[in-house]
């Protein structure tokens, strides 16, 4: 079906206020392809189309928008346009969406076209003239149907055009140079008011918040006029009030406005997605950082929390002891007080701004179950963490950054580690508490799988790792897909299928190796396998750095590579420049070393001396240079991966970093971890690393959520038996007739006075429908302490009638 469009001729004369865009730039890149990706620049389209990400419209970064557009690329810029027959690659970079329209769509309500009547290129006036949709009362080419009942997106957006630029009218082109030198005098006078409050105001002592802690108060006498972005070289004013330079040579740009405080328009480099943009998994490249030791106390990461109470009778060894520890230090304030303290210091939002200056595209960030709730005699500091979390969101979306939000400690413990909160016994499918665990444990997954699966929060939340390292070897490979199936049913409950809704989830491979899960669970909507290979843990060498520089290409590559065919998205979610486990508690505190011959429970000769790898101050510029060739053949080799960890915290006993081939950021300003990680591409010259894209079912396209019912019948949940325990129907278990407890949101100062800006922080649970109660104890039974170890289940386990856990079903795959 053919349609009329309106020519615009030069003699219409009807303009709109001026889009600000490089218009110079514009015309060279609008008709002209860009180039095809390199190696330095993975495509963000799809195959039949070039990638524009080096060659798109630079907008100002602070300034240049009139009041309302509300960030870099207003939100309202609609998706580009194209002739009904011959569809291009974006016809306006502009626009914040990387979709493909057809003309007829009003997604095509571009400002941009309103200002392209001028153009000199008839083919492009033709194209785009009559396409612009505004008005909610037009209609689609006389089909009498308004454009404003077509799309929620429309009408969300019209108030911010209409608040934001004039409506159209007659002007001569002396007017038009009149109010353009106006509007220049303007911007110098925005800049100059901009200036003197970061130089002379803020020096005073002023002020201000950007508060994402419930109840925060913006100081009175803060100035209105803050910035709201900034790109390299930019000040930055954090919440309470300190300044600082943002140092990014890629291209990233950072954005926070009190008044729009779910924008995600940030960008952290020039070749990543925006965060209102599509990362494409399998061909965009995850380039990450863990926040260990943050949220999770680990004594290695952060040895200065544990080396106060050494002298203790009993020096505590992970966080449980650690926090009793705290408990009974009055004298500093106590668990509440230190704890906190640590969560404020250790990692801060300048943290979030170099992360993506150094061209990392994501954080891990470990979560423990405590972040919900304790209970019992559990020591934990419950709750407080989660505030911290909530922070962690807001500084990722501010400067671009996607979070894989890694469950790291569970009920019980996962895998006996410290960790995990208590080194001892595994306890999560195992053991006599191993059913009851399990399930309060999925009951914290369904939790956070509700709170990250909100609108505002799963374009900066977009991978959640619903178990660190369980130990698969004691659990079992079957009982340990059953659970995963389960926790996957929870997440998709949550948030549905298809791409956007809600996050990938990953399957830790359980050290049971990669090849153990190739087609687990095929038509898996957005699940992704999760690898950690170290080689410190190993059996350790005298080998000097140099002879590492193709291990990892070796070693990983080829079953990277095999896996991403073979299952789907898979990666390092832990990795490290470590080639041996020195370095001051990397085995846990007082454990000892392989290295050195002195492990705990370890009967290894001693290979050397620890001290030149822990000796980072006099690394040579050789050493520097072999572990920086590591590195990249590891990031080459793993090609999508998260580096343990972005910190090492200072040691107080020795003054400085005491296992530095575990810290990015300690290698990035020492010279050894590279400055630009596209730099590794190539490393292992790998002659057919995993290209992409992934099939459609994978990234939530077609297909995703039809998981074969013969599949899912052979996973069937619950589990029959518990390893080390017996009957799961003779152990005990929680029944669903608690209160849920849902997450809090944050809260902030602004008005969200930005028409159709999203501006609730919405009730902490996506999907209404499911109203299930909490898992909880049963009054009649009885339970063993959930850390118990071995041990022989209570006898009788329930009084009165007889009290059995359901048996195993065959769970449904979610609906598409």
């Amino acid at each position: 079906m053919s349609h009329q469009q309106h020519v615009v001729q030069p003699s219409d004369d009807i303009e709109y206020d001026p889009l600000p865009l490089n218009q110079e730039h514009h015309q060279d890149t609008l008709y002209n392809q860009p180039p095809s990706p390199g190696p330095a620049s993975p495509s963000h389209f799809s195959a039949n189309f070039p990638n524009p990400s080096d060659d798109r419209i630079s907008l100002p970064l602070a300034g240049g928008l009139p009041p309302g557009a509300g960030q870099p690329q207003p939100r309202f810029l609609g998706a580009a346009l194209y002739d009904d027959s011959t569809p291009r690659p974006r016809d306006s970079y502009a626009s914040s969406q990387r979709t493909y329209v057809g003309a007829t769509s009003d997604a095509n309500s571009s400002v941009y076209a309103l200002n392209y009547g001028g153009t000199t290129t008839p083919d492009a006036r033709h194209s785009f003239a009559g396409t612009y949709r505004d008005d909610p009362q037009e209609t689609y080419y006389g089909e009498q149907v308004p454009i404003g009942s077509l799309s929620q997106s429309h009408g969300k957006y019209l108030g911010d055009k209409r608040a934001t630029y004039a409506a159209p009218r007659a002007k001569s082109k002396r007017k038009v140079i009149i109010w353009a030198v106006i509007g220049s005098l303007a911007l110098l006078v925005a800049g100059v008011v901009l200036a003197l409050y970061f130089t002379v105001w803020k020096k005073k002592g002023g002020s201000a918040s950007d508060s994402s802690t419930p109840g925060a108060a913006k100081p009175s006498g803060t100035p209105q006029a803050v910035a709201v972005t900034g790109g390299d070289g930019s000040k930055v004013l954090t919440e309470d009030g300190t300044q600082f330079t943002y140092s990014n040579p890629f291209g990233g740009y950072w954005y926070w406005d009190e008044n729009d405080p779910f924008n995600s328009g940030a960008q952290a480099q020039s070749w990543t997605p925006r965060l209102n943009e599509t990362f494409q998994y399998g061909t965009d490249r995850i380039y990450g950082v863990n926040l260990g030791g943050w949220l999770v106390c680990e004594p290695f990461s952060a040895p200065a929390l544990f080396e106060p109470y050494l002298s203790n009778p009993t020096p505590p060894v992970d966080e449980w002891t650690l926090s009793q520890a705290m408990a009974a230090d009055t004298a500093n304030g106590g668990l509440q007080t230190i704890l906190e303290t640590h969560y404020k210091t250790f990692i801060t939002e300048q943290d979030f701004a170099a992360i993506a200056g150094a061209g990392l595209n994501f954080v891990r960030i470990p979560l423990p179950y405590w972040a919900i709730e304790v209970r019992d005699n559990e020591p934990f500091l419950a709750g407080t963490c989660w505030k911290y979390f909530l922070k962690a969101i807001q500084w990722a979306r501010k400067y671009g950054l996607r979070i894989n939000l890694d469950f790291h400690a569970l009920p019980g413990s996962q895998n006996g580690w410290n960790h995990s909160g208590k080194l001892g016994t595994v306890n999560v499918l195992n053991g006599p508490m191993g059913m009851a665990n399990v399930q309060r444990s999925l009951e914290y997954i369904r939790i956070l799988a509700e709170f990250i699966s909100q609108p505002h929060i799963r374009d900066v939340v977009e991978i959640f790792g619903i178990t660190n390292e369980p130990q698969g070897p004691v659990i079992g490979q079957e009982n340990l897909q059953r659970y995963y199936l389960e926790a996957y049913t929870y997440v998709r409950a949550a948030s549905g299928t298809g791409q956007g809704n809600g996050p990938y989830t990953s399957f830790h491979e359980g050290f049971l190796g990669l090849t153990k899960w190739a087609n687990y669970l095929p038509g898996a909507d957005r699940a992704a396998l999760d690898t950690h290979p170290y080689l410190a843990f190993g059996t350790q060498s005298a080998a000097t750095m140099d002879t590492y520089a193709n291990t990892p290409c070796t070693a990983w590559g080829a079953e990277i590579n095999a896996s991403m065919a073979a299952f789907g998205l898979t990666a390092a979610g832990e990795w490290s420049n470590a080639v041996t486990d020195c370095g001051l508690w990397v085995n846990g505190v007082n454990l000892g070393t392989r290295y050195e011959g002195n492990y705990t429970g370890s009967t290894t000769a001693r290979i050397g001396s620890c001290q030149p790898w822990n000796d980072w101050q006099s690394y040579s510029t050789a050493m520097k240079g072999q572990l920086e060739t590591f590195a990249k053949a590891s990031m080459d080799a793993l090609q999508n991966w998260f580096f343990w960890t972005w910190k090492i915290g200072n040691s107080t006993v020795y003054g400085t970093v005491m296992a530095p081939e575990w810290s990015y950021q300690l290698g990035l300003q020492e010279g050894w971890m590279p400055t630009d990680p596209r730099s590794a591409m190539g490393a292992c010259k790998n002659a057919n690393p995993f290209s992409g894209p992934l099939s459609a079912w994978q990234t939530g396209g077609s297909g995703a959520g039809q998981i074969p019912a013969s599949v899912t019948a052979s996973y069937a949940w619950p589990p029959t038996l518990i390893s080390n325990a017996g009957a799961a129907t003779l152990l005990p278990s929680y029944t669903p007739t608690g209160t849920v407890p849902t997450l809090s949101a944050p809260t902030f100062t602004g008005t969200g006075s930005a028409s159709g800006s999203l501006t609730s922080p919405g009730n902490g649970w996506q999907n209404p429908s499911d109203t299930a109660g909490a898992m909880v104890a049963i009054a009649s039974c009885s339970y063993l302490d959930p850390w118990i170890g071995s041990a022989n289940p209570p006898s009788p386990l329930c009084s009165g009638a007889k009290r059995d856990i359901p048996e195993p079903v065959i769970t449904p795959a979610p609906s598409a």
